[in-house]
């Protein structure tokens, strides 16, 4: 049905994809991978949905990331025809309150923070940094296998205690820095270890921590 209204399997494919994922930006292998349609036809399509104003495109580090156009006139009226549309979206819907429960459950993990591929526009090395004491080291690189495979792409992370991560807080260690003063996203911070952190603005803090 919405195939033969939109004209194109692989159109509908990316509608259903941008539509569930907002305020996220994929590159073209990552699509490809996430909706299962070939990368020629999925250019196509691309650029059609930019010439139209659905999507927008920029380039980051020699890479082209496309994003949906929350401004376009019609983004509410596809949003809605497409939203959880299980039917025409194969790709990875990546929800940050889903991933700071998942995170929040497992042993000792108590930061989380999304950078690099998995934030529209962040130049930072690291796509997934981890926090925390005692963690169970082997349930947390099951979520992030879990991670990749949502996401359809191969996740630069690293892992380090919570001593560590004040350590380096309190020496500005660079590669820190890095992941914090560009754009991210914080997914979990139950020991309030970034609260007073200088870049905190730019962040952007979607876990809501119930009033005890």
């Amino acid at each position: 049905m919405i195939d033969a209204l939109f004209g194109s399997k692989t159109r509908v494919k990316l509608l259903g994809l941008f539509m569930n994922n907002p305020g996220r930006s994929f590159y073209v292998r990552e699509i490809t991978r996430n909706i299962d349609e070939q990368i020629n036809s999925v250019r196509r399509e691309l650029a059609n949905l930019v010439r139209i104003g659905i999507i927008t495109d920029k380039s980051i580090d020699n890479r082209l990331y496309y994003q949906a156009d929350t401004n376009f006139r019609y983004y509410h009226a596809l949003h809605e025809m497409f939203a959880d549309e299980q039917e025409v979206v194969s790709g990875a819907k990546v929800s940050i309150d889903d991933w700071a429960t998942r995170f929040r459950a497992v042993q000792g993990v108590q930061v989380v923070v999304f950078a690099g591929a998995m934030v529209y526009g962040s130049t930072s090395p690291i796509d997934l940094l981890i926090a925390g004491s005692r963690m169970d080291q082997a349930r947390v690189k099951s979520l992030i296998r879990a991670l990749e495979r949502d996401t359809g792409a191969s996740l630069n992370y690293t892992i380090l205690t919570l001593d560590d991560l004040y350590y380096r807080l309190s020496i500005r260690d660079r590669f820190v820095l890095d992941v914090l003063e560009s754009k991210h996203t914080i997914v979990l911070d139950g020991a309030g270890v970034l609260v007073d952190y200088p870049g905190i603005d730019d962040a952007t803090d979607t876990t809501k921590e119930e009033d005890s």
